[in-house]
């Protein structure tokens, strides 16, 4: 239920701070102060959706 009432109070800024941490990666900046940003009106689901719809699976290197 919570995470419906965050969904439908804060989806436009929520797709904003999606879109800014996703750019933010994409042009390999230090996404940091985006993804604080984003942490006020997202999910922790939707945070990891659109870090993996970029950037994919997260490996360690060996």
């Amino acid at each position: 239920k919570m995470l419906r009432v965050l969904h439908t109070r804060q989806g436009q800024k929520a797709e904003v701070a999606l879109e800014r941490v996703q750019q933010a990666a994409i042009q390999n900046k230090i996404i940091f102060s985006d993804l604080m940003e984003a942490c006020k009106v997202c999910s922790l689901g939707q945070i990891t959706k659109a870090l993996f719809e970029v950037g994919g699976q997260y490996r360690r290197n060996m």
